[in-house]
């Protein structure tokens, strides 16, 4: 049964500041819960707790919060601007075409740290994400749907066979690629956070923006035409929208699964199929899901950790496996 969509949100919010508080408190190193407030609040930078949290913890939630709520509005708008329930910005090759990125600047530019490949990353997901609109547009309908959808599987099927081949060339990029194809919010820092981050920030305003057109969208392109729509236009914005908050999100913590495909239909279980509300509530439900997944992390092989990337996965296919039995075919 559905809820008020504001008292959602609210608890949303609530369920939000109570993971990130738990990703400052929680991890390898035992901290007192008053220990989160004086590195906030009153921070010692000779206290060995405090520097663990301001330095080490705080960044990853920072990433995390950020991060997850792109991912999840990028699914959002994947889902509304496809029409199909099982969309993600995978389907676009934004994760294909960062990670390829991403190794042609190690495998051929020989460089290093995220500074100098971050922007290699997005500029892999910008190009992978045009050739796939360009080879959608082949024909007299355009870049339908159905043609956005089954170009984005060849684009990614096709730099991920690159991706491969430039890894198994070059040992060393292996070795310095891996952590980061795993995906990850732990030990990125925040440089990479603080360049994109109002880029990501203006993606995120133009994704709430976007919710109304959502909706006449859904209704179909006949429809939506004659309402008013600018199909064209709509399509570009939503896509380019979307490649943004997924290029940056990508660059940041490599290609994290199932945060795209999964919020969504939380949302729509809770405030129906209105994206105006869909949106917002991916805002908040993203992080959360990040987050936790990251916190998740840090208990099940201590000392060590595993990583969110890993654990979205893990978590994700069963939840894939139920949407796809789950949805109709005539929606797909």
């Amino acid at each position: 049964m559905s809820i008020k969509p504001l008292v959602g949100i609210t608890v949303a919010l609530v369920v939000l500041i109570a993971i990130l508080w738990i990703s400052l408190w929680y991890g390898v190193v035992k901290t007192p819960i008053q220990t989160v407030f004086s590195a906030i609040f009153d921070y010692d930078p000779g206290n060995y707790e405090q520097v663990v949290i301001r330095k080490l913890r705080a960044p990853r939630t920072l990433i995390g919060l950020i991060v997850g709520a792109s991912l999840a509005c990028a699914g959002a708008l994947s889902q509304g601007l496809t029409r199909n329930p099982l969309a993600s910005p995978g389907l676009l090759g934004i994760n294909a075409g960062a990670a390829f990125g991403m190794v042609a600047a190690l495998s051929l530019a020989n460089l290093e740290g995220a500074k100098s490949y971050v922007w290699f990353a997005l500029t892999g997901a910008f190009g992978a994400s045009i050739l796939v609109h360009n080879i959608a547009r082949i024909g007299r309908q355009g870049a339908t749907p159905v043609k956005i959808a089954l170009s984005g599987v060849i684009v990614t099927a096709l730099l991920g066979s690159w991706t491969s081949a430039l890894l198994l060339l070059n040992e060393q990029t292996l070795d310095e690629a891996r952590f980061w194809l795993v995906g990850s919010i732990s030990g990125r820092g925040t440089d990479a956070l603080v360049k994109l981050s109002p880029l990501m920030a203006c993606g995120l305003l133009a994704a709430l923006a976007l919710g109304r057109e959502l909706n006449i969208n859904a209704l179909g392109q006949h429809t939506s035409t004659s309402l008013g729509q600018r199909i064209r236009l709509f399509r570009a914005l939503t896509g380019l929208t979307i490649i943004v908050l997924c290029g940056c999100a990508v660059a940041i913590a490599g290609p994290i699964s199932f945060v795209g495909l999964a919020i969504p239909h939380i949302a729509r279980s809770i405030v129906g199929s209105d994206y105006r509300w869909i949106l917002p509530y991916s805002l908040f439900l993203g992080p959360c899901l990040l987050i936790g997944a990251d916190i998740l992390g840090r208990i099940v092989i201590q000392p060590r950790e595993l990583q969110a990337g890993i654990v979205t996965a893990v978590l994700g296919a069963p939840v894939l496996i139920l949407l796809v039995r789950n949805t109709r075919l005539k929606n797909l």
